[in-house]
């Protein structure tokens, strides 16, 4: 039985603790890419290390999640937290390439916050309160992720001369601390857990995308969804490695960037998904999202100066405001009753492998066929990906 009144303030905490762990994550990635040049690393080498923890993350994600059933939800997130601060630390000392990759595969390994903090609100709250609370915690990551780039631009405002990387990562370990203390000063542990094991287990994970496979309405908006989320962890493990190239761009720039295109994400999934649906339904939001995006990506043909970089990420911004969230009622809606969670599992694996090949595949692109080419392979990918909504729209159930 859960009981939820006694832990009505812990959702708050909770949520400021996943607000802290996106924090730190998005100050450091305008600066990542820069650093690892620093230490010669390739255009490839650099997207490997954005796949290098998304890879570990991936495969933490389940032992977390049951060592949490064990041994308490407060006591995980708090040495997840502790993991990640100490991940940001050592990155900040790194004088050498192989130490890069080492403390993000340890970010990686300790990256036990989110699928916890998951588990965390599924024990505290009511089955039909769920995707409400889930929704604060998108709020809280999507905030986490717009602040982050923010913060990065101030620090590149502040100083002078040469950026200072150390001092960009020992920020981001000083947020993951506080988010360590925050998790143990007050947090506290709820009163009942509800094992999910599971479905986070691999074997659980293969029976999710059987699940999803046998069902079209559902089918058919999980491959769209991989699409983007293919595409997107491409886009931002290279972006700055581009616009390094074509523009002459600098930490501060792509700082700018990212603050700018999350910003509009936010606002278009808050503010316009929702009156958009009502009207037109989620088909035809995924439809229009998934070409805008496509026109995004290929705008590398013809972005010469920044503000036609910015008319690119316009695109993109917009088109995945208008997609994603449309993507994930959708797979929702069209789930069978009994297969609903079976189809999210399904839809989260799926961004989970993407963020792990997305950058591999990106970075190989760029290494071998030039700087264009992830951004045209990707334009294509989502042009199809445009083809497959059109003919979904019989498919979906309307509201």
């Amino acid at each position: 039985m859960i009981s939820t009144s006694p832990q009505k303030g812990a959702i708050g905490v909770l949520l400021l603790i996943v607000f802290f762990d996106m924090l730190a994550f998005g100050i450091i990635i305008p600066f990542t890419p820069f650093w690892a040049e620093r230490y010669g690393a390739s255009p490839f080498e650099v997207t490997l290390l954005f796949s290098t923890y998304a890879f570990f993350a991936f495969l933490s994600s389940f032992p977390w999640g049951v060592i949490s059933d064990k041994w308490g939800r407060r006591p995980i997130l708090c040495f997840s937290m502790l993991g990640t601060a100490l991940s940001f630390a050592w990155v900040s000392q790194a004088d050498a390439l192989w130490m890069l990759f080492a403390a993000r595969a340890l970010g990686g390994l300790m990256g036990g916050t989110l699928p916890v903090a998951q588990a965390y609100i599924a024990d505290v709250t009511r089955p039909e309160e769920r995707a409400g609370r889930m929704g604060q915690m998108g709020a809280a990551i999507g905030a986490g992720f717009v602040l982050g780039p923010g913060i990065g631009w101030l620090l590149t405002r502040a100083g002078a001369g040469e950026t200072d990387f150390r001092t960009a990562f020992m920020i981001a370990a000083a947020v993951g601390a506080v988010g360590f203390l925050a998790a143990l000063v007050m947090l506290r542990e709820p009163a009942a857990r509800v094992r999910g094991d599971e479905a986070r287990s691999i074997a659980g994970r293969m029976r999710s995308f059987s699940v999803a496979g046998a069902t079209r309405g559902v089918l058919f908006p999980l491959l769209i969804l991989t699409v983007l989320a293919f595409c997107m962890a491409g886009l931002e493990s290279t972006f700055a490695l581009w616009t390094e190239r074509q523009l002459h761009w600098g930490v501060r720039e792509v700082s700018i960037f990212f603050l700018f295109i999350g910003f509009l994400m936010v606002l278009v999934q808050g503010g316009l998904v929702r009156p958009l649906s009502k009207r037109f339904g989620e088909g035809p939001l995924v439809v229009a999202g998934s070409l805008l995006m496509s026109a995004g990506f290929a705008t590398v043909l013809i972005v010469y100066s920044p503000p036609m970089a910015f008319v690119g990420g316009i695109l993109i911004a917009v088109g995945f405001g208008l997609a994603n969230p449309s993507l994930s009622a959708l797979i929702s809606r069209n789930a069978p009753d009994e297969h609903q969670g079976a189809a999210m599992g399904a839809s989260q694996s799926a961004q989970s492998m993407c963020r792990i090949l997305g950058p591999i595949s990106a970075g190989a692109a760029f290494g071998a066929f030039g700087r264009d080419a992830p951004y045209l392979v990707g334009a294509i990918l989502l042009f199809i990906g445009f083809l497959i909504a059109i003919r979904a729209l019989k498919y979906v159930k309307r509201q």
